[in-house]
């Protein structure tokens, strides 16, 4: 294990300093957009090539990162979502346990080191890197029990800050669901009531899932081509803060758990497939595997450090890989014609089902509000909960589900709003540069090491940028 003890002294302040900011003059965003482009646009494989010279120090520096992400892992469990490199490093930081106080330091050095090593012709590997590292000295300063203010936290784990709200466009989002289901009880509870009313009945769960699946990954299949072996497996779950979760165990499996606490609606079937699976979190693993680590040889992919800039990538791809794989009406005439038959369920519903899911849309961002007024202070847990209520219109239980989720993954629930619109906003903007392949510019953002701000500055490069 690569050791920083002889700098840990000298250089604690100055190391500090770094992880708040970079302290040196940025490239200027045009310039900086269009090379994003152009490493972007190029074949991953060739361009990885090109940048071996610049690949012996950061791929020593990449090890020590996967290894201090180990160790961090050793104090916060949900630190690490994924591992897939030499078994003996996470038994060898199993045994080590060491201190909170001793891996702040390696970190800091280690981020020194990095940005160093990347201070000469900065790479797409090394910004990347350097950011992956940034995060964990965070999640490390919060285990010693550092706060920081939700949009400090989010820009220095994810890169990425939500904007500010303006309530009355969220009213105005509910003003049309009220339209669209009247009634005089309390809108939550007629949205719930309508929601319910397509639950996949429970002996209806697997066939129903297996079809939504299936179909999620013949058409991500129709445009990649993944590894023979690639696979995954389903498991129904309860008593969890989530509604689904991927757990990449390497080798291009996963194992993909579904959450029944609650009634599962007909729609989530799609939603869960796409995003934990095709062309989501398993395409992007694989794809991660495949592409970075093993071809490329880049060490620090065999760890997916939840609280880190590539969640944004993760969740956003997720999210925005639903409507890649079904446009338009796509979605909703697959679920009427194959998935509410499969369940027993009305298919004379499916129409409001479109049109409430599209207005609920407008409010997908209301996690992040919540999230920040909570987390910062400004309001109680029972406001959090009164507020997800009327904004995710879901019952009591199911909005106090969610503030748990705040509690327990806190910031990280911008990644699925914000990074989906990054998501989508890259993908349009390369898909209009380079012949309107979107499943193409898809790709090029799974195999990309870039992070939020290099994913946004992408995506608004003039159109000359990639030629």
């Amino acid at each position: 294990m690569i050791r920083f003890a002889a700098f840990r002294i000298a250089l604690l302040g100055a190391a500090a300093a770094l992880a708040a900011c970079s302290g040196e003059p940025q490239e200027a965003g045009d310039d900086k957009a269009a090379r994003l482009v152009s490493a972007a646009d190029a074949a991953p494989r060739e361009s990885y090539v090109a940048a071996q010279e610049e690949a012996a120090s950061l791929d020593i520096l990449g090890e020590a990162f996967v290894k201090l992400a180990l160790a961090v892992g050793q104090h916060d469990s949900a630190f690490v979502d994924a591992y897939h490199g030499p078994a003996e490093w996470a038994e060898a930081a199993e045994a080590e346990q060491r201190s909170l106080d001793e891996l702040e330091a390696d970190a800091q050095g280690l981020l020194i080191s990095v940005r160093r090593a990347n201070s000469g012709d900065e790479t797409v590997r090394g910004e990347m890197l350097e950011k992956q590292i940034r995060a964990a000295l965070t999640r490390i300063q919060m285990a010693q029990g550092k706060s920081f203010p939700f949009n400090e936290e989010t820009r220095l784990l994810y890169d990425a800050v939500a904007p500010d709200y303006d309530l009355a466009e969220f009213d105005a989002a509910l003003s049309e669901i009220d339209e669209l289901l009247p009634g005089d009880a309390p809108l939550p509870e007629r949205v719930e009531a309508f929601r319910n009313s397509l639950a996949v009945p429970e002996d209806k769960l697997q066939a129903v899932f297996d079809a939504a699946i299936a179909e999620c990954r013949k058409r991500t299949l129709a445009h990649y081509d993944l590894p023979e072996s690639e696979s995954f497996r389903l498991e129904f779950v309860t008593d969890k803060p989530w509604s689904g979760y991927n757990w990449y165990q390497g080798d291009y499996e996963s194992l993909i758990q579904v959450n029944t606490d609650f009634p599962i609606i007909i729609d989530r079937a799609v939603d869960l497939g796409c995003h934990e699976g095709y062309p989501g979190h398993h395409t992007w693993n694989v794809f991660i595997e495949r592409d970075l680590l093993e071809d490329a040889g880049w060490i620090e992919y065999s760890v997916y450090p939840l609280f880190s800039p590539m969640s944004v990538t993760a969740e956003g791809s997720a999210n925005y890989g639903i409507e890649l794989a079904f446009p338009g009406q796509e979605k909703i005439a697959f679920e009427r014609d194959v998935l509410f038959p499969i369940a027993g369920l009305d298919p004379a519903k499916a129409e409001t089902l479109e049109k409430l899911n599209d207005l609920r849309r407008k409010l997908s961002h209301a996690d992040n509000y919540v999230a920040r007024e909570y987390l910062d202070g400004r309001i109680s847990r029972d406001e959090a909960v009164d507020l997800i209520q009327k904004y995710k219109l879901g019952g009591r239980a199911r909005s106090e589900q969610r503030v748990r989720f705040i509690e327990t993954y806190r910031g990280y629930v911008l990644n699925y709003n914000v990074g989906r619109d990054l998501v989508e906003a890259y993908v349009e903007r390369q898909a209009e540069l380079n012949g309107g392949d979107r499943w193409a510019a898809f790709e090029t953002l799974l195999t990309t090491s870039l992070s939020a701000s290099d994913i946004a500055q992408a995506s608004s490069a003039k159109g000359d940028a990639a030629e």
